[in-house]
């Protein structure tokens, strides 16, 4: 099997639970406006940029929902780009292209886009305030939208509390901590908008939520954090943290026994955060 077919592969392997995000569960508060703009622009012509695009499930929604459109997504990691690109090859989606970029250094003009969107992205970054001002630089300057969802990680609740996942929620906070980005992000969107200079009368903000409780899902979302405590990142952050294997095969064990549970369920509260140049 060659090199260019074997990192796709890998990547939807480690990033499979990412991809259960599309428009309609991770974007539903901008579908609104993005819609209305789609109808005042000429012909319906508008141009995305989907930033930190990851596995590109959502970029590809807001292609179909702007076929004559375009939309650009960018991810700092050529590999999981490189696994956006099937996805939207399988969908058959075309008015998409996939650039490798920083979020703090955009390698686009002032005012491209109509509308600039992230998703799960600032609580990552250690200046998230830095990042939304560059994804305004780049917006249209009159009727550009900025458009940002982002998880607020210390609201997150599991049913039922094993003890497993409450070492892994545990640890998951210290860890994004110690990556230098935040696990209260959304209840901080509002505040970061107004340090990146944006007026109040701008900005609208709103909490949505997040969370699992069929079987599917289940299944797909402990797997992937299983793949992760096991094999990925997040295996490595652990054992910088001090964690011992027999801490990484609990939590791995745990969540492969939470997803079994009929009446397992997990949900997290979203911040929600809307700007309009």
């Amino acid at each position: 099997m060659s090199e260019s077919t074997t990192k796709p592969a890998k990547a939807a392997a480690k990033h499979v639970h990412h991809e259960l995000r599309n428009i309609n569960n991770s974007a539903a508060y901008l579908l609104p406006k993005l819609q209305a703009m789609k109808d005042a622009a000429p012909g319906g012509h508008l141009k995305i940029l989907d930033v930190g695009a990851g596995s590109g499930t959502i970029s590809t929604g807001f292609a179909k929902l702007v076929p004559n459109g375009h939309v650009t997504a960018t991810d700092l990691k050529e590999d999981i780009l490189e696994r956006a690109r099937t996805i939207a090859e399988a969908e058959g989606v075309t008015n998409i292209s996939f650039q490798q970029a920083d979020a703090y250094k955009l390698p686009f003009p002032d005012a491209t886009f109509d509308v600039v969107h992230c998703h799960q992205v600032l609580t990552h970054l250690s200046a998230p305030s830095d990042a939304l001002r560059e994804m305004l630089r780049v917006a249209k300057t009159s009727g550009g939208v900025v458009a940002a969802r982002e998880g607020d990680l210390e609201t997150e609740c599991v049913w039922p509390p094993l003890p497993g996942l409450i070492k892994f929620h545990d640890f998951i906070v210290r860890a994004m901590k110690g990556a230098g980005g935040t696990s209260i992000a959304g209840r901080q969107l509002l505040s970061w908008a107004l340090k990146a200079g944006v007026d109040r009368g701008q900005i609208e903000v709103g909490f949505g939520s997040w969370g699992f409780h069929e079987a599917d899902e289940k299944r797909i979302w402990a797997q992937g954090m299983i793949n992760e405590v096991r094999h990925g990142r997040l295996r490595q952050a652990g054992l910088r943290f001090g964690l011992t294997e027999s801490d990484l095969e609990e939590m791995s064990t745990t969540w492969d026994e939470w997803a079994q549970k009929d009446d397992a369920s997990l949900g997290m509260l979203q911040g929600e955060l809307l700007i309009q140049k």
